[in-house]
């Protein structure tokens, strides 16, 4: 016997609860390094607002003035703090599933409230193929997703600008947040391209003055992500054995590695991570000025944020089924923003 539209509505939804539980990385994880560790440092926003705001300091707006005796000193009404705004970007992904292709599966529906004995064959059907459904929207979702977050935005005006905008290859021109980093010049990431791998050490040189000119200011530490394409991380295995300096290439840590992102090697006690979409964004969105696989990111994560609103993350949606359509939809929608509040913290590096 078939299923009622109220059983076969519960027992999908059964399904993609217990999928929602699970997460989406836990096979996933080579695939998608960076989003991984943005969606684990996530930091979610309240609505009511158009935007998530950033309060940055921009100066210490100092009236420090030498004196002598009785000389007369002045004082200043401190403006300090300016503010980066992040609106929100909404992002979908879902499928569906006509009556036929059900059938197909050996699932059979009726109209409510006609009665109903579901075999067990029937609900074996139906929890395969949510199941599979389930797994490939939320796969699908976070692929699409961790590619949005890569790019600068110009490939969607629907889209989040991500990584490659707040950490620019040209971060002296652009407004991000809101405020233009051509008047700016605090409100620009370090940026090092075309390095040359001709001279055996030149490229370690090279990483170690973006490394200190990322750390100069503020007090939130070093760069704690080091993310690169293969051809950056082929150039600085061989740069790093042939300077023979240990301290740049620490043995692994035992066993096989369980993420294909585990590359062993090491700058400043920071793993180098190779993110494959780095490459996969050259084959799908090239050819680039500079190629994704020749690029090395050093993110400082206290710095770069993923900032869902509260209650839309990952949100399951259910349709309803239009009247003049025999077909089933879910989906999965979130509302989020990616910011930055201090940009010269980052540092982008390229190889020739």
């Amino acid at each position: 016997m078939p299923f009622t539209q109220a059983e076969f509505e519960r027992g999908a939804r059964y399904q993609l609860e217990y999928h929602a539980k699970n997460d989406p990385f836990d096979q996933v994880n080579t695939d998608h390094p960076f989003l991984r560790d943005m969606i684990a440092k996530k930091k979610e926003r309240i609505g009511g607002n158009e935007y998530v705001t950033e309060n940055i300091r921009v100066s210490n707006d100092s009236n420090f003035q030498h004196y002598f005796g009785k000389d007369r000193v002045t004082f200043n009404e401190k403006d300090t703090i300016e503010q980066a705004k992040y609106p929100w970007y909404d992002f979908h992904d879902g499928f569906g599933l006509d009556e036929d292709r059900l059938a197909a599966n050996g699932i059979n529906i009726t109209d409510d409230g006609e009665t109903s004995v579901v075999s067990e064959a029937e609900k074996i059907q139906l929890v395969n193929l949510i199941e599979e459904q389930r797994t490939t929207l939320k796969l699908g979702a976070m692929e699409k997703l961790d590619e949005s977050l890569h790019l600068d935005g110009t490939q969607d005006p629907k889209a989040a600008p991500g990584l490659s905008s707040i950490i620019s290859l040209t971060p002296e021109v652009g407004v991000v947040g809101g405020i233009d980093a051509a008047e700016n010049a605090f409100w620009r990431n370090i940026v090092n391209t075309g390095i040359s791998t001709a001279s055996a050490g030149n490229l370690v040189q090279e990483m170690e003055r973006a490394w200190r000119a990322a750390s100069l200011y503020g007090k939130r530490g070093t760069p704690d992500r080091i993310y690169v394409g293969s051809d950056f991380l082929d150039a600085y295995r061989k740069d790093a054995l042939d300077t023979i300096n240990r301290q740049l290439n620490i043995p692994g840590r035992g066993g096989t590695a369980v993420d294909a992102s585990t590359t062993g090697l090491f700058f400043k006690g920071v793993e180098l991570i190779w993110d494959p979409t780095f490459d996969k964004l050259d084959e799908l969105y090239g050819p680039f000025t500079v190629p994704w696989a020749k690029r090395a990111y050093f993110v400082n994560t206290k710095t770069v944020m993923l900032r869902p609103l509260k209650g839309h993350w990952m949100r399951e949606r259910k349709p309803q089924r239009p009247i003049d359509q025999y077909a089933h939809f879910w989906a999965v929608t979130g509302k989020y923003s990616f910011t930055t509040n201090q940009r010269n913290a980052n540092a982008v590096l390229s190889i020739a």
